[in-house]
This record gives structure tokens, sequence and C-alpha cells, in this order.
């Protein structure tokens, strides 16, 4: 590795990572022949049956074919366990076997991230840029739009369980609504979801493969960024790695890095930019201290209670008779509906775990299932799973470099629980999933609570079955954040420019400061439409071509 890198050509922008943000940003940026567009994936192609068919995703978590297989530190807040963290390793990156819900979260999150002090980022000013690219099944109006790439669509299946728990809900107040997306996502609803007449539709579907016939954009994939390279504090390209070989790529305009919220602050950090400290622990000269990358990590900690029902059926029983399992397969081919269509989620509610709560501060996702783990097999008796998260996690982890070696995993340290604040949301979390369970809609069906178990009771027990219990729900965010200027762990300005750092940006999920109330996909796509506009009406270095 010694060697001299070989010359990968000069290009106006490039890009490291073609995952969710990375695909939408290679278009906008190609869009103008004028610009030459590198898009580097470390992962391959989506060539792979199960990227595309909804159901895929039981099949590609899990699987080092799909997945980059990360793990978390041993968690201190989950009983010392380490979790599976699911990163997509495919171009379209995690968008290639995510959950494919579409939502955008709280116009109060976006209004908060104004109140940091970050202007053009409150609910008018994105909205725009959720609209720019939506084709949304619904009528055109002040929240939906149709004709852009990436398609929003209702569920193509029901299950009679998921009606039953959503009357139950609206039992307690938690009434039913027909558009999460609108900027109050209180009550219930089925979610939309990112398909196509029953097919997954990634940001590699919907942005990068119909711009890729363009001269001016070129993808590589299987190419392993070591680092980007800097004038002084100019970024100037970055150094690749594909096998035993070393290229250097330069740009002219930018160096963009949208390789999400593990692989982002990793780059920054082994390129020298990060904490001091710690790059000097694995011989990194320090370009520019910025304390805050890799810092802020933020994630939907869900904590997945399982009652077994009978009479009534759930893709447990359906999965497990062979002939049922035949007709699902039949079903989808003939008429793309039916169980392989199916999100993980398809039944979700927005509630508070306090009266103190201005906005929904927990976010359910029933699921007509039941399974150990993700990339387990499902129970073979008839369950739901009332999978539950706490929206706005107050305990903060890291990302850092385990090694200075751009092929070994980063160090990913969630720090679930960590705080009184997450372990009272925790508790109150299950004890919500009870009464729903115990409301007069379900009790023809004798849910029996599988797991944790209704012997577990007070709130002590209640904690301990929540940390023995929780897992993942693939949201992580924050670890490159946008912040003003007299916030000494802001590693973006409002304009996704690295602090400190000429012709860098970092466009993706790492630049929120805080977390969205829901999935996370979405509003990275938000991000991502925005940052090209930024990108491209800066034109840096692009003024004398």
């Amino acid at each position: 590795m010694s060697d001299p890198a070989k010359d990968f050509g000069t290009y106006d922008y490039v890009i490291a990572g073609a995952g969710s943000a990375g695909c939408l940003l290679a278009n906008r940026l190609s869009a103008d022949p004028r610009n030459r567009v590198l898009l580097l994936e470390a992962g391959g192609k989506d060539d792979w049956i199960w990227f595309h068919i909804p159901v895929g995703y039981l099949f590609a978590i899990g699987n080092p074919r799909a997945d980059w297989m990360f793990e978390t530190v041993e968690e201190k807040g989950l009983a010392g366990r380490r979790l599976a963290y699911p990163r997509g390793k495919v171009i379209g990156g995690s968008s290639a076997i995510n959950a494919m819900i579409y939502m955008r979260g709280q116009a109060a999150d976006y209004d908060g991230w104004r109140q940091l002090g970050l202007t053009g980022w409150d609910w008018e000013s994105v909205l725009p840029y959720f609209l720019r690219h939506e084709d949304h099944m619904a009528p055109e109006g002040e929240h939906h739009r149709a004709g852009g790439e990436w398609r929003v669509e209702n569920p193509r299946v029901r299950w009679d369980i998921l009606d039953a728990i959503r009357a139950a809900g609206a039992e307690i107040g938690i009434a039913p609504v027909s558009d999460f997306n609108c900027g109050d996502n209180a009550g219930s609803a089925y979610f939309q979801v990112n398909q196509r007449a029953g097919r997954r539709v990634s940001t590699a579907r919907a942005f990068l493969k119909p711009a890729l016939s363009r001269p001016n954009l070129r993808l590589e994939t299987g190419v392993e960024v070591e680092r980007v390279t800097f004038d002084g504090r100019r970024a100037t390209g970055l150094v690749l790695r594909r096998g035993n070989e070393r290229f250097e790529a330069r740009a002219s305009g930018e160096v963009i890095l949208a390789a999400g919220a593990i692989g982002s602050p990793k780059i920054l950090q082994l390129s020298g930019v990060g904490e001091p400290e710690m790059l000097r622990d694995f011989d990194i000269p320090v370009v520019h201290a910025l304390p805050g990358v890799g810092a802020n990590l933020q994630d939907h900690l869900q904590i997945r209670p399982v009652f077994r029902v009978t009479g009534v059926s759930t893709l447990n029983t359906q999965y497990a008779n062979l002939f049922r399992r035949a007709g699902m397969a039949l079903e989808y081919a003939l008429f793309r509906r039916g169980p392989l269509t199916m999100a993980p989620s398809q039944l979700g509610m927005f509630a508070r775990s306090s009266e103190n709560q201005a906005t929904p501060d927990l976010q359910f996702h029933f699921q007509p299932l039941s399974l150990d783990k993700w990339g387990d097999g499902l129970h073979r008796f008839g369950a739901f799973t009332a999978s539950v998260c706490n929206l706005r996690p107050t305990s903060r982890g890291r990302v850092a470099l385990a090694s200075a070696d751009a092929a070994a995993p980063p160090v990913i340290a969630p720090n679930y629980l960590a705080t009184d604040e997450d372990r009272r949301v925790a508790v109150a979390s299950l004890k919500l999933a009870r009464t729903i369970a115990a409301q007069a809609p379900l009790a023809c069906f004798r849910p029996e609570e599988f797991r944790p178990g209704a012997d577990v009771r007070s709130d002590d027990d209640l904690l301990r079955a929540a940390s023995e219990l929780a897992t993942t729900i693939f949201h992580p965010v924050g670890t490159a954040a946008m912040g003003a200027a007299s916030d000494p762990c802001a590693v973006l300005d409002e304009r996704l420019r690295v602090r400190g750092i000429e012709r860098l940006r970092v466009i993706d999920a790492s630049a929120m400061p805080r977390i969205t109330s829901g999935n996370t996909n979405a509003p990275t796509l938000m991000i991502a439409e925005k940052g090209a506009a930024m990108v491209l009406q800066d034109g840096t270095g692009l003024s004398q071509r």
C-alpha cells in the first residue's frame, strides 16, 4: 500500500457513497452536462432479487451480500449486549434493505433546527425539498405532489389483526388519521411506502439508474475511500482502494461525503479531521481539529414486545404453511400484491409518553409477525409485535476509528438508555403497549404477552426487560452535525460545509443536529436535495471553466 496512487481522473464533483443521499446527489449534480461527476460506492450492484421484492429485507439484513454486518460495542444500557447494526452494502445504500416507510417527521423537528441557528432548515423552508422529488399517489396539494422520482404508495396488503389494533388505539385516544406527512404525525395510520406497483423503490432505482446514461456521470463500485486529500485546508480529492491497488481522484470543484452516519465521520477521521487526541492515537496527522466528528450519534431504540394471538391470520402462521407460502409467491407473481409486498411494519401509531410532551414522542411499528431478531426465522405461532421507539432520545453516542486501516469496521457506541429521561420513556412505552393490547377490539383474539411476559410488573423489572429486548431500528444520524458557529461541537455550517475546510461537504444523515420524529430515510433525501441545490448555487471552483 506504500506504492504511489494511480490517477483516477479529475472531476468537478467527487462523491463518496452511492447510498440514499449519494444517488440523489449524483442525479442532480450531473443534470448539467458541463459537470463531471464521479460517484464511488464501496458496496456492489443491486443485482439480487431480494433488493427488489419488498419482503426481501428478511433475507438482506444480516446477509454479507447486502449488509456491512457492523456491530455496536457492548452497550451498558442494554445489559452488556452487542447489537447488529445493519447498513446497506449496495448502490442505494440502506434504502435497498430498509423498511421502505415514507416519513418526514414533525414540523417541530425542523423548526427546532432553525432555533439552533440553522437558517433555512425550518419546516416551511424544507418542505419544498421534500416535494421536489416526490411522486405521491395522493392528489396534489399543499403537502404532496406527483411527477418526481421518489414514488410513495399505500401498502398493498391488509391484515385483520392490524385493523383491530388500530381500533384498540382509538379506544384510548390515539385517533385514526389519513396521513402522517403533513407536519403533525399524531394518531394512527397505515404507513405509506416507497414502492411502485409492488416493487421496492430504492434511491438507486429512482435517481441513479436513470442518470447513468449521462456521459458526464461515472459510477464505480467496490472501491473503498481511504481519505480526503488536501492542499492546506482545501479538499482536493479522494484516495481510493480497489483490491491491492490505490488511486487518487481529483476534484476541481468539491468533495462530497455521502457515506452515511457511520461512513462519513469515519472518512473524516481517516483524513485527519476530528478529535485530535484520537487521531494521534492512530498516528494520523491532524489536518483540522473538529471534536464533533463522530460525536452526537443518535438512533431510535426500538423495544419489541410480542403478543401471541389466536383466531386470526398473521404472517407467522401463513409462512409456516407450505401451501400458503406457495400461494403468497403466486399472488405476488400475478398481481404484485399480498405479503411479499410487505414492509417490515404496516401500521403506525404516534403517541405521547406523558402529558408533558408537546408532540408525540413515541412511534409504534405494529407488525403481524414476530421473531427473536431480524435475520432470524419467524415464530411458528400466531403473534403481533408492538415495536415502539423513543422518537427524541436524550442519550448520545459516538462513531470512532478502531484502526487507521480504512477497511476496518469503526467503533459504534450508541450509548442507549444512558439518561434518566430515556429510561423513563422506555418503561412508559411498554406500559402503553400493554394498554393497547388490553382494549376491547382485540379481546376476541385473546392476546397473551409472550415477551417480556405478563409477570414483569414493576418499573425496575420493565426497565430491565427493555434493556434485554431493545435493539436498533436502524436510524443512526448526527455524527457530523450542522451547528451554529458558536457551537464547539458543530462539524458543518448551515450549508453543509465542513467548518474550517474549503470545498468539502457532508450531505447525508450525519448532518442532522437532532434526530427527526420518525423514520429517517425521507429526511435524508430532503437533506440531499437541499444540499445539491446549495452545491450548484455555490458553483465552487467552476466559475473559470
